[in-house]
């Protein structure tokens, strides 16, 4: 029941925090781990935990993302299914001792993301003159990030956005959500298929972040944007210290 009952706090103040401003992976990702779960249990049920999440935001910007052309949404879906499906794959054949090894590293990348994110969509805006927009080569590299490890993803499809020279904040949200949405979908396949997914511990994770999506939003809107997101990096940064300690003394 006391694990039940983490798991269902860490949903809902995962869910919150991506329902405002992301970084719920720094609290779902560590709160299975030290539950017990096995690293690359806990990622692929913090992927797939998050599902329910990514589908209520993707309907909720239904009305953004009918704007883009559903040619360019199904081909991107496509590709974001792709990639999703490789980097999924990648991470059933990495053992938790190799992943584990990885994870500190990992959350570190996906904190400096979160921090850097407004200034990294400016740079993405500037710098996009010989990209090719909506081109596999820059959509199958990100899926393939998602696929392997989700943290920080929605800040990396912004950029990613913003580099294909979307300015609609609204639709871009509404895309990152339904392609985050379609890469859970497949992950959830390939990692229930390879037997990583720990049930029980996913559904109390699931309905936490249902919980906190809904319920929490409003609480996490009327903290000022950078206490919450300070907030957020003290967490990151405290979970990137945490798993590199476990790295070194062989946690």
């Amino acid at each position: 029941m006391a694990e039940f009952l983490l798991l269902l706090a860490a949903g809902f103040f995962g869910g919150m925090l991506n329902a405002v401003a992301g970084g719920g992976t720094f609290i779902t990702f560590p709160a299975l781990v030290f539950t017990g779960v096995p690293e690359v249990s806990a990622n692929a049920t913090t992927t797939v935990a998050a599902l329910p999440g990514y589908l209520a935001a993707a309907l909720g910007f239904r009305r953004d993302v009918a704007r883009i052309d559903r040619r360019l949404v199904a081909r991107l879906t496509g590709l974001t299914m792709m990639g999703g499906a490789m980097g999924s794959g990648l991470l059933l054949v990495s053992s938790n001792a190799a992943f584990a090894a990885l994870v500190p590293f990992l959350l570190l990348a996906a904190t400096i993301i979160f921090l850097t994110g407004p200034r990294l969509r400016e740079l993405a805006s500037q710098y996009r003159r010989g990209v090719t927009a909506f081109g596999a080569g820059t959509m199958v590299p990100v899926a393939v990030y998602g696929g392997y490890f989700n943290g920080g993803l929605g800040i990396v499809l912004l950029a990613l956005f913003s580099l294909w020279g979307m300015t609609d904040i609204h639709a871009m949200n509404g895309l990152k959500s339904w392609l985050s949405f379609a890469l859970a979908v497949i992950s959830f396949a390939i990692f229930a298929a390879g037997g990583q997914i720990v049930w029980w511990e996913c559904l109390a994770m699931s309905i936490g972040t249902i919980l906190g999506g809904f319920g929490g939003a409003p609480i996490a809107r009327r903290l000022p944007v950078p206490v919450l997101r300070g907030l957020i990096a003290v967490v990151g940064f405290g979970m990137t210290a945490v798993f590199f300690w476990r790295l070194i003394n062989g946690a």
